[in-house]
């Protein structure tokens, strides 16, 4: 492997990925677009991973996990509109014992079909006597509402299973609907327009299903399909070398100014949203740490042959072993932290593999690229080299709040036992306050929210902010990180009160038609 390798805590060589595929969709118009593989195949493009204790009324003692993909939608995504990936596998992994490597998974296999026992919809089209039965070109041909998609075209469903241990070897059980106990779960079509949909809100609603997984004593929840895009981002000031300015007078975003400068460019996009809740006994080690970490992934399999014939559902040959192409775990460490050269490899290991990026970790060049930009104006990078508060942050977790003390890997970790914070209460700059200088911990300090990112994340936690703080080293030991204590900001403002306080709460998606 070219790049670099571990060096100070052990060297591991981690197999490049082997998955070669042919790309069958546009790519998708946002700055969430971090390797060649998923730019090219947004619809297996991870872009967020949220885990946090449920601060639903009710819900305490529960775990929401969400992984978001095909970023940057355009709502106005006619005929076909945005389909999970044939043939594609999603999971969500959780390592419960801090080896970095799962102990439990739950797999999302989609599936796309047409109406009519796969034939599709048609209408007669023709004078009498010389009529022909035609396909029709649409998702739809008439409103849709909850118990009635007649009019529907185009249906996707998924299956929804569990395995403890290794996801490629050990048995998958099968998660089904506690009422119906189906394990075919339907995706509701996108938010076309107001006029296919009198009440998106409701027909949405009825894709959330309570279920039982095997192995836990209390059922859960899922839903799957298309919710507006949560994450805030001035993506386009970032990668236009670092297009800010400390002048207030300018039209660029201030880094140092207000948080919310109305620059997010992710404003009324939408992505394809994969929600579980689960109770936290069913994820955690029964005896063991209260503390998880988890992650999301997408895998193809590592053949792709289009065919001579191709249909909507069957536009190719699928053959060979799943190999992953996307992997989420805390934000903004692929686009932000992994050099372009080594951003497939991060898509494609899993955590425990990580130490063949730990170069990325202790000795990150995005704070020196800041400097460069902001040097004139006094702001410095740190100089604790190797930068032990990033390790802390990213691959271990943060002593007293959520650290695994076992094999670093890079993963979100949650301290299950730690209680929630009401949506009302929630600061969106997550865990920020809870530290003094020097990344001391201090959960008397007024503002603290110990129920925010980095212990977890919720929609509501303002990830551009906090990562540009924790990689400018306000956690890094006193006196070794000269603008660790900037209040550093994109200008793009995340904000608890946008979000749903109900699962799944990421919010439903902008009509097609405004």
């Amino acid at each position: 492997m070219r790049g670099p390798k571990a060096t100070w805590w052990g060297r591991f060589v981690l197999a490049p990925a082997t998955a070669l595929f042919l790309a069958l969709a546009a790519p998708a118009d946002a700055g969430q677009r971090d390797s060649i593989t998923t730019a090219s195949n947004p619809a297996i493009d991870g872009t967020d991973f949220y885990m946090f204790q449920s601060y639903e009324s009710g819900r305490s003692g529960f775990t929401t996990m969400i992984a978001n993909y095909y970023p940057g939608n355009n709502r106005l995504g006619g005929p076909l509109f945005h389909q999970f990936e044939r043939g594609g596998v999603y999971e969500i992994s959780i390592d419960n014992n801090g080896n970095a490597k799962e102990d439990v998974t739950f797999q999302f296999r989609p599936k796309t079909t047409l109406a009519n026992s796969g034939d599709g919809l048609t209408i007669e089209v023709g004078s009498p006597g010389s009529q022909k039965t035609m396909p029709v070109p649409f998702a739809n041909i008439g409103p849709l509402s909850p118990g009635n998609e007649a009019a529907r075209n185009v249906r996707e469903s998924y299956s929804l299973k569990i395995v403890r241990g290794d996801r490629r070897k050990k048995p998958a059980d099968a998660i089904v609907d506690a009422s119906t106990s189906s394990g075919t779960f339907d995706i509701p079509l996108d938010n076309v327009g107001s006029k296919t949909f009198g009440d998106y809100n409701a027909y949405a609603d009825a894709a959330v299903h309570d279920i039982d997984i095997p192995g836990c004593e209390t059922e859960g929840r899922v839903f799957v399909g298309q919710r507006d895009d949560p994450y805030a981002g001035a993506d386009g000031h970032l990668f236009d070398l670092f297009n800010f300015d400390l002048d207030a007078g300018t039209p660029q975003p201030n880094p140092l100014g207000a948080q919310d400068q109305g620059v997010d460019v992710h404003q009324g996009a939408t992505v394809q949203t994969i929600a579980l809740e689960v109770a936290s006994g069913c994820l955690t080690r029964a005896g063991g740490s209260s503390i998880v970490g988890g992650w999301a992934t997408a895998s193809l399999p590592s053949g792709r042959t289009l065919s001579a014939e191709p249909s909507l559902t069957n536009p190719s040959k699928l053959k060979g072993d799943l190999q992953q192409v996307s992997r989420m775990g805390n934000p903004l460490v692929n686009e932000l932290m992994i050099g372009l050269e080594d951003k497939q490899l991060y898509n494609a290991g899993p955590p425990k593999s990580d130490s063949a990026l730990a170069d990325y970790f202790t000795h990150p060049t995005f704070p020196e690229i800041i400097e460069i930009f902001l040097g004139g104006a006094g702001v410095q990078a740190p100089n604790n080299f190797p930068r032990t508060d990033l390790v802390s942050a990213f691959l271990t977790g943060i002593t007293s709040v959520n650290n695994t003390g076992a094999k670093p890997a890079e993963m979100l970790r949650l301290n299950t036992s730690l209680p929630t914070t009401p949506a009302a209460s929630q600061n969106p700059l997550g865990m920020y306050n809870c530290f003094d200088s020097g990344g001391v911990l201090d959960t008397s300090n007024p503002g603290c929210d110990p129920a925010g990112y980095p212990n977890g994340r919720r929609p509501g936690d303002d990830a551009y902010d906090i990562v540009f703080r924790i990689l400018m080293g306000y956690l890094a030991p006193a006196g070794q990180a000269p603008s660790g204590s900037l209040p550093f900001v994109d200008g793009a403002f995340a904000s608890p009160s946008s979000f749903d306080t109900t699962f799944p709460y990421l919010n439903n998606p902008i009509s097609g038609t405004g």
